[in-house]
C-alpha cells in the first residue's frame, strides 16, 4: 500500500484519527462492489451493490453514527436511509454523508469519475440538505476568504480568481455540468475566454477537482447540482481549506416543506462551506472507474488495487491511498 501526505495542525479534533482508515475501507468495499458492474448499463444493480457494501462496512466502525445524508428516507430506501443509525453504537457520535456511488450512469457506461463517497463529522457537523438542486461555487485553497460568491456573475468570479492568480482569464479552467440549465453560465464563459471543463455526470467529482489545481487543471465549479452532493463536496473543501457557497433552489410549496421538516427556515439562505461541513471532518473517496483524480478499481488474476483520497480538516491532511486487496474481499 503505497501512501503519501500533506499535513498542518490546526484546531482541535473531535473525531478519532484512527477512524481516517476505517472510512477508506469503507469507501475501497462499495468501490470494488460497483466495479463488478462497470460498462454493463446497469446503473440500479452498481448502486445497490455499492449501498450494500457500505452499508456492510459502516456497521463495523467504532462510531455511534447517524446517516443524514444518504440514498432518501426510510420509506424509499432499505438502507442507508436518512435518520439510519449506523457504526457499532460505540465511541463518537457522528454524522455520516454517503453518495455509495457517485455517477450511477458513469459507471454504467464506464466513463471516467465515477466514486464511492464518504463524509463525517462530529454530531451536528453536516447541513442536513434536502434532496433538491443546490446553486453551487467553489475553489481550492490557497485564496483569501470570500474571493468567489454566488450572487456575483460567472465573469466576476473568473476574473476574481485569475486576478488573484497573477493570470489571464483564458488561463482560468472552470469545470461545469453539462446540462441545459447552464447555457448562459457556458456561453458568458465562452465570451469572456475562459476555458471549460464540461462533465456529463458526477458533480462531487466536478467540485473535488478544485481541491488540487495543480492536478487537475480545474480553477473552478459553478452550476446547479444535487444538494445532498453538495454537502459531500463541501466536506472535502473544508479538508483543504478551499472556498464554496451553496444555496438550495426551493422553488415550491413541496420543496420548502421538505427543507422545513429538515430544520431549514431561512429558504434563501446562501451557505458557506463551514456552513454546509463544520467542526472535524473527515472525507473519503475511492475511484470506481479511472478519473482525474483517482484511478479507478483495476481487478487482477488474485488481487484487486484501489485508489482512494482521504482528507482530514482537523489536520489539513489530504492522503493518497493505493492498496491492494486479495480477490476474496
Amino acid at each position: 500500500m503505497a501512501m503519501t501526505a500533506k499535513s498542518t495542525i490546526t484546531a482541535e479534533a473531535i473525531v478519532d484519527r484512527n477512524l481516517t482508515l476505517e472510512i477508506v475501507r469503507v469507501t475501497e468495499n462499495a468501490a470494488i462492489a460497483a466495479a463488478h458492474w462497470r460498462g454493463k448499463g446497469d446503473e440500479k444493480s452498481a448502486d445497490r451493490a455499492a449501498v450494500e457494501a457500505m452499508r456492510e462496512e459502516l456497521g463495523k466502525i467504532s462510531v455511534d453514527g447517524r446517516v443524514v445524508i444518504g440514498e432518501g428516507e426510510r420509506d424509499e430506501a432499505p438502507m442507508l436511509f436518512i435518520g439510519e443509525e449506523v457504526g457499532i453504537g460505540k465511541g463518537a457520535k457522528v454524522d455520516i454523508a454517503v453518495d455509495p456511488l457517485e455517477g450511477t450512469t458513469l459507471c454504467a457506461k464506464n466513463q471516467h469519475d465515477s466514486l464511492a463517497v464518504l463524509a463525517m463529522a462530529e454530531r451536528g457537523g453536516l447541513l442536513h440538505a434536502p434532496d433538491v438542486y443546490m446553486e453551487k461555487i467553489a475553489v481550492g485553497p490557497g485564496y483569501e476568504p470570500g474571493i468567489i460568491d454566488l450572487d456575483r456573475t460567472p465573469t466576476e468570479n473568473v476574473e476574481a480568481v485569475a486576478k488573484a492568480r497573477g493570470v489571464t482569464v483564458a488561463d482560468i479552467t472552470v469545470c461545469v455540468l453539462d446540462r441545459p440549465r447552464h447555457a448562459h453560465i457556458i456561453d458568458e464563459l465562452r465570451e469572456i475566454g475562459a476555458s471549460i471543463k464540461l462533465i456529463n455526470d458526477g458533480d462531487i467529482a466536478g467540485v473535488i477537482h478544485t481541491t488540487d489545481r495543480d492536478e487537475t487543471g480545474i480553477d473552478l465549479y459553478m452550476g446547479t447540482g444535487g444538494a445532498p452532493e453538495g454537502v459531500l463536496a463541501a466536506a472535502a473543501l473544508r479538508c483543504v481549506g478551499g472556498q464554496m457557497q451553496g444555496r438550495l433552489v426551493l422553488d415550491n410549496d413541496e420543496k420548502r416543506a421538505r427543507a422545513t421538516r429538515l430544520g431549514i427556515t431561512d429558504h434563501d439562505r446562501k451557505y458557506a462551506v463551514d456552513e454546509l461541513a463544520s467542526g472535524d471532518v473527515l472525507f473519503a473517496a475511492t475511484g470506481v472507474t479511472d478519473g482525474s483524480m483517482l484511478d479507478g478499481v483495476k481487478i487482477r488474476p488474485k488481487h484487486v488495487e484501489t485508489s482512494t483520497i482521504v482528507m482530514r480538516s482537523w489536520s489539513k491532511t489530504v492522503r493518497q491511498i493505493n492498496a491492494r486487496h486479495l480477490r476474496d474481499i
